[in-house]
């Protein structure tokens, strides 16, 4: 993205065929291309598949104590740290509404948030930076199924809050940037949320669009009132990253109660007799 214009334009130009400003190479590409732990993990995406990584170890250990990969245990799920509004309104138990974001009801459900998650995160990551980027996924999940949690008490999980925020997120930045190519994007990302909503709206859906609406609107706001790097100064940005440790440092504490209060298969026989 042009530093000058905000046009969106291709990593190979030098000078914006929009304004005529000289760009420089991007940031990712002046260290080492090859990624991190061994190439595994491409550096431009790192973030992402690390989110990803994360999801995935939860529906495998889901998928473990359910014995099955494509319809997993109500119970499990409560378990794991699944959005149920009576715990969390009840007994307090705050922490499901960052660790239901981690988790998934079958194998479907899983396969399709991660690949939403890894073309619409890839561009959050890349066009806002890691800062910003952990800041909208944290507060989109955690909006998403306070809304959820708030407007019904029934079970939810997914990676749809914080995917919904990161759609959020490019839609607010590609409004703002006003220019023709910005709104080709900004309205592929509206018939993804379109497309989205009215599926959610579904009788036989069972999806929560709440967390769905709460999850938006929380991408949207920020990224609408906090911008990109681009023309940032030095004190915000100290902010943005001072606020990321804040989120990454909760989600961990989120997880850490979560085993705390983890019930095995065994006990969980047990509470069901």
């Amino acid at each position: 993205m042009c530093p000058h214009c905000r046009a969106f334009i291709t990593n190979n130009e030098r000078v914006c065929p929009y304004c005529g400003h000289e760009v420089g190479r991007r940031q990712v590409s002046r260290g080492d291309s090859t990624g991190l732990i061994a190439g595994l993990i491409p550096a431009a995406h790192f973030t992402t598949t690390l989110i990803l990584l994360i999801n995935i170890v939860m529906f495998a250990a889901s998928a473990l104590q359910s014995n099955s990969i494509m319809d997993m245990d109500g119970q499990v799920l409560w378990t794991l740290g699944g959005k149920l509004g009576y715990s969390i309104w009840h007994y307090h138990e705050y922490w499901r509404l960052v660790t239901a974001g981690f988790l998934h009801q079958g194998l479907l459900h899983i396969a399709f948030n991660a690949w939403a998650l890894y073309v619409v995160g890839s561009q959050v990551e890349e066009v806002f930076g890691t800062p910003r980027y952990l800041v909208i996924y944290f507060a989109s999940t955690v909006c998403g199924f306070f809304l959820s949690a708030y407007m019904s008490l029934a079970p939810s999980v997914g990676a749809s809050a914080a995917i919904m925020g990161l759609i959020g997120a490019m839609i607010a930045l590609t409004h703002a940037l006003g220019t023709p190519i910005g709104r080709q994007v900004r309205n592929q990302y509206l018939f993804w949320l379109i497309l989205n909503m009215a599926w959610g709206f579904t009788p036989s859906s069972h999806i929560d669009n709440y967390a769905h609406i709460g999850g938006f609107a929380a991408g949207f706001g920020i990224a609408w009132f906090g911008g990109t790097p681009m023309r940032s100064t030095a004190s915000r940005e100290i902010f943005w990253r001072v606020a990321a440790g804040v989120c990454v440092f909760v989600t961990a504490v989120c997880f850490l109660l979560m085993f705390w209060m983890y019930h095995s298969p065994e006990q969980l026989r047990q509470l069901g007799r």
